[in-house]
């Protein structure tokens, strides 16, 4: 028996998913949104997280290493992801936190089924359809840490606020944005911000 923990903020979309995969031979499976995700993970010990990364967290971002921390008990379970070619900044992140499954959300449920029972034995699962986003994230020029300070700019959040949610001084964050808006090749903060949105880095 497979335990699995689906994580996706909309509730329709949650419910009917989960409610498939209930039908699935070999699958046990809980639901929940991300803000009660780590306690779920905590109560469930699932075999396998299934994430949706369209989701900001607190900095902006997935908080996609909450679901592989050691809180989770002493085997974490293995990640896989519900991603979108378009959004290369996402599976940037992914990847960094160690994902092992990537299925794209134009897929089919049987496709995601399959990704599952690979992820669940240990073994990688890529869409062939999220080539493309991979090979634009490797493109990005922005650490992860520059993702998340531009993130929550792209929010509307200051500097002050920034330097809050992240744990960062002020002068850091402001480094942070000037690297930033080196890199994108940027005027300022806002253009940054349009640039970065144009090519989904956010």
């Amino acid at each position: 028996m497979i335990r699995l923990l689906l994580v996706h903020d909309s509730c329709l979309v949650r419910s009917v998913l989960a409610e498939w995969l209930r039908r699935e031979p070999g699958l046990e499976v809980d639901d929940t949104p991300w803000h009660d995700a780590s306690r779920r993970l905590r109560s469930v010990r699932p075999d396998v997280c299934a994430a949706d990364l369209e989701c900001a967290g607190s900095d902006g971002a997935p908080p996609l290493g909450e679901l592989s921390a050691s809180g989770a008990g002493p085997t974490p379970p293995r990640l896989l992801v519900l991603a979108n070619a378009n959004r290369p900044g996402l599976l940037k992140r992914a990847v960094e936190a160690g994902a092992l499954g990537y299925v794209d959300t134009k897929g089919s449920p049987e496709g995601l089924v399959h990704a599952i029972r690979r992820v669940a034995k240990g073994k990688r699962f890529v869409d062939e359809s999220l080539g493309f986003g991979f090979l634009k994230a490797t493109q990005i020029p922005l650490t992860r840490r520059e993702l998340s300070v531009l993130s929550l700019a792209a929010a509307g959040a200051s500097i002050a606020e920034i330097a809050g949610i992240l744990h960062l001084s002020h002068g850091t964050v402001r480094n942070y944005m000037a690297a930033i808006t080196r890199k994108t090749g940027a005027r300022n903060r806002i253009d940054a911000i349009r640039i970065s949105q144009g090519e989904g880095w956010l």
